[in-house]
């Protein structure tokens, strides 16, 4: 079904973590925050309101479900949708609204989580995966589900001259290298790449980033700057960084996890390594040894915030059109 701004208004109760010391939405929860944003930039008849769960573990989640339960009764909300399948389980307790949850990978990651989000998976309106492994590996099949990737916005993520960038960043003239996260983020394999730059003479000179503490613009110079963006990341379902890489043409090294490999496809120089050092390292040198910048941004167009949010809004009126009247 298209929808276009001439339809009901729609208000979406968004159910998230909150789990965090001085937590900030745009910053510990930037992939939703930024969903949000994006389908209410381009779709201003869909409104949203925030409900932050506060407690760790199922029986944390499960705490809120009275805090949960007065918000819906005290706002006029079409729907919920839940990220995590922790959120979708403390949100297809009630009865009152239909539930979208959207599955981020963290679910599937051990056995007694995905027993848990395969029960929100199976009663929720609608299942949404950000990678189409997702869903294979859940334990009871959802009633209705879709493969769509958290977006990008390709305005805000800029190509910009590698030297201008590197002086914005105060970045060394050498080799660049940014690393997809934070050193001490163990899912984001920093050993790796350090056993990596330790056992290759050519690779030791070099400026290894750690991706931290920066704003969204300052993100959007960094990968401007560097030679190559590396992610040995152990697991992952639609990692956003690299699709901003790709949106700023910069070359990539990945282990195959999530939808890595679906994402930059045979996009020269971007290459897919294994969890050996030796071998990260030669993809590195590989990376840096292409000498200049990819075509990335060309083959990730459907990936632009706009068309995600088309798809999103989408499942919003088809779960109110199919699903609200039996919820009431």
């Amino acid at each position: 079904m298209t929808i276009n701004q001439n339809t009901i208004a729609v208000k979406v109760l968004i159910v998230c973590s909150g789990n965090t010391p001085y937590f900030s939405f745009e910053k510990h929860q930037a992939f939703i925050y930024d969903q949000i944003k994006a389908i209410s930039k381009y779709y201003s008849n869909v409104q949203f309101d925030t409900f932050f769960i506060i407690g760790k573990g199922i029986r944390g989640y499960l705490r809120n479900r009275y805090l949960l339960n007065r918000k819906i009764e005290n706002g006029e909300f079409d729907l919920i949708h839940a990220h995590y399948g922790l959120s979708g389980v403390l949100s297809v307790l009630q009865n009152k609204l239909p539930v979208v949850t959207t599955f981020h990978n963290g679910e599937i990651l051990n056995l007694k989580i995905n027993i848990i989000s395969s029960i929100a998976a199976f009663r929720s309106s609608y299942s949404i995966f950000v990678a189409k492994h997702i869903g294979y590996k859940l334990l009871f099949k959802p009633k209705r589900k879709d493969v769509i990737p958290c977006g990008i916005d390709l305005d805000n993520m800029r190509l910009i001259d590698i030297n201008t960038a590197r002086k914005k960043m105060n970045l060394k003239n050498g080799k660049n290298i940014l690393f997809g996260g934070a050193f001490n983020n163990r899912r984001k394999n920093y050993p790796l790449i350090k056993k990596a730059i330790e056992i290759t003479p050519e690779l030791k000179d070099c400026n290894l980033i750690e991706l931290k503490g920066y704003s969204r613009k300052e993100v959007n110079y960094l990968i401007n700057a560097c030679d190559v963006m590396v992610l040995p990341t152990l697991a992952e379902g639609s990692p956003q960084i690299i699709k901003e890489a790709m949106a700023c043409n910069c070359p990539i090294v990945s282990t195959d996890v999530g939808d890595v490999f679906e994402i930059i496809g045979d996009t020269e120089g971007c290459y897919i390594c294994s969890y050996e050092p030796a071998d990260l390292a030669e993809k590195i040198k590989m990376a840096l040894g292409f000498g200049k910048r990819t075509n990335g941004r060309a083959k990730i167009k459907h990936l632009d915030n706009k068309l995600i949010s088309e798809k999103i809004v989408n499942v919003y009126k088809y779960v109110i059109k199919n699903e609200q009247k039996g919820c009431k």
